[in-house]
């Protein structure tokens, strides 16, 4: 089958469109204001084999991860062929099967990011399989969603803690089968939500996940139907092909060397000292090297990123100095070799806290391979922005409703001015791509009360161009609760690039009675009824002189 580019473009779309379609599902048909409202998901198609064919427009640092995830349910379930029958399926998966993980090192990010894997089957080329039907299924491929839940248990509500081991930062959830052949694994279902402070939230949102993955398999074997088996997975593999051909284009496009950056995380939480993480890229024709074996061991605190989000940061770094409508799947990959050492802060291994890993590290990551390109491409790098995501979960009992509430939220600051250009002000940026929380939801939801909410002014760092501003967020309990912050740049601001300055540091504080406390970067308080909590996030760099 020869390649057709116009029917590439068309499958380029379709693919997208199904993973864009389970989106608009699990937003829809979510509980949590974190899920309906921030839009902290992501979905995602797969080949037989778990290689991403494409993902919405969802959430960056989960670009390079879920395929390992899918990966992880795959090879959990595998069978081997036997003697007594050497022509067995290999993927272990029927009709109806759906996978759910959460494990940071058996292809999870943090806990709180719950992944549900489905396979897709059908019976040939021009009929699709329902659920629960005795014909002979063929593998079609796999979708995946990802969410973030605003609990899953650990040692404080939110389960985003200053934590020592995994153990305590929630409920830990290897793949495992949560349906199996359409029926509910009800045992499974009652132990994820007897380990969390609010299982009907979690509950809803789950239930969002299944029938956002169901209606991915519904389209994926619609398309099957229209085009053919073979078609379908001709135009996976030639789209995956496409990604690593753009890629490899990109790349003999930067000129070959060396080029290395290092920059620090404030500290982990329990011991403040910086924390290094260092690159080496080495660019050699249509080939890179992404070399982070300097970097700082594992750290005691929850700072540790698994392997899956260095893959993810550096995924989306290369995959934004593409700049071109290449669809988003695992051949932007194949020209690349990541190399991260074992037990490092960017390749933790159990029973390491990873917590802030996914958010914090994942930023941090993104800073040094940018100032490492910025040396090799100028012109397309913007000095660092905000370098945090100013993680906020506040937990408590609701008298007015009776139960247990669990509000998380990640807050925008500055972006990093480029060459020709002031960074935006108050936006998510790098590797998340999630929205505030309304007002009115928050306040609805939760016992809270936003006090202000607004443009951190002058917090850009000045240039030829400033940086963006960062925010102000003021958050008033209305009840006694606990605050848990994960942030970044307090000690260590964002950094300027070409003589630009450095972006402001962020600020945390608390106001009880009229006085305002300095908090900590990252740590655990006690909110009594009435206090008020103060987030300022950082300003992004500025790019150039002002001579």
């Amino acid at each position: 089958m020869l390649s057709d580019p116009i029917r590439l473009e068309v499958f380029k779309n379709v693919f997208a469109a199904v993973a864009e379609e389970m989106g608009v599902v699990l937003r829809k048909s979510s509980y949590s204001p974190n899920i309906k409202e921030r839009r902290d998901y992501s979905c995602a198609l797969f080949d037989p084999t778990g290689k991403m064919i494409a993902q919405a427009a969802h959430i960056p640092v989960h670009l390079g991860s879920m395929p390992l995830s899918v990966l992880a349910a795959i090879e959990k379930f595998k069978i081997s062929p036997t003697a007594d029958d050497p022509q067995a399926t290999n993927h272990g998966f029927v009709p109806g099967d759906i996978v759910v993980l959460n494990d940071p090192y058996q292809g999870g990010t943090h806990l709180p990011d719950i992944t549900f894997v489905s396979p897709v089957f059908t019976s040939d080329e021009n009929k699709t399989l329902k659920l629960g039907t005795s014909e002979d299924p063929i593998l079609l491929g796999y979708v995946a969603s990802r969410a973030h839940h605003a609990d899953v248990g650990g040692m404080t509500p939110g389960s985003m803690p200053v934590a020592r081991e995994i153990i305590q930062e929630g409920l830990i959830i290897p793949p495992l089968k949560l349906f199996e052949a359409g029926r509910r694994n009800r045992a499974a279902w009652d132990l994820i939500l007897a380990n969390v402070r609010t299982p009907e939230e979690r509950a809803g949102d789950l239930w969002a996940q299944i029938a956002a993955n169901i209606r991915g398999g519904i389209r994926l074997q619609e398309i099957t139907a229209k085009y053919g088996i073979d078609q379908v997975h001709f135009f996976m593999q030639e789209l995956l092909s496409y990604t690593e051909s753009m890629t490899r284009h990109l790349l003999a496009k930067i000129p070959d060397g060396i080029y290395e950056f290092e920059d620090f995380l404030d500290g982990d939480g329990i011991i403040d000292k910086p924390i290094s993480i260092a690159v080496r890229i080495m660019i050699a024709g249509d080939e890179a090297e992404v070399d982070f074996s300097e970097s700082a061991p594992q750290q005691s605190g929850s700072v540790n990123a698994v392997y899956a989000i260095t893959l993810s940061a550096v995924y989306y770094v290369f995959r934004c100095l593409i700049g071109l409508d290449v669809p988003n799947n695992s051949g932007c990959l194949v020209p690349i070799k990541v190399i991260a050492e074992p037990g490092s802060v960017v390749n933790a291994l159990p029973p390491a806290p990873v917590a802030g890993g996914n958010v914090e590290t994942s930023q941090r990551i993104v800073d040094v391979l940018l100032g490492a390109l910025a040396k090799a491409v100028p012109d397309k790098i913007p000095a660092a922005s905000q370098g945090t995501m100013n993680n906020i979960t506040i937990g408590g009992w609701d008298p007015n409703k009776g139960r247990s509430f669990t509000y998380y939220e990640t807050i925008g600051g500055g972006i990093g001015a480029r060459i020709d250009a002031d960074g935006p002000s108050g936006m998510h940026s790098h590797m998340t791509n999630t929205l505030n929380t309304p007002v009115e939801a928050l306040e609805y939801a939760y016992p809270l009360q936003v006090i202000q909410y607004g443009i951190r002014e002058n917090s850009g760092g000045f240039g030829k161009y400033c940086g963006g501003d960062g925010l102000i967020r003021e958050i008033e309990s209305l009840v006694e609760s606990q605050v848990t912050l994960l942030t970044e740049r307090r000690r260590l601001p964002p950094y300027g690039l070409s003589g630009g300055d450095p972006g402001s540091l962020g600020e945390n504080q608390i106001i009880e009675s009229g006085k305002e406390k300095v908090l900590r970067g990252k740590g655990t308080n006690v909110l009594k009824a009435g206090d008020r909590l103060v987030v300022k996030t950082p300003g992004g760099g500025g790019f150039g002189s002002e001579d």
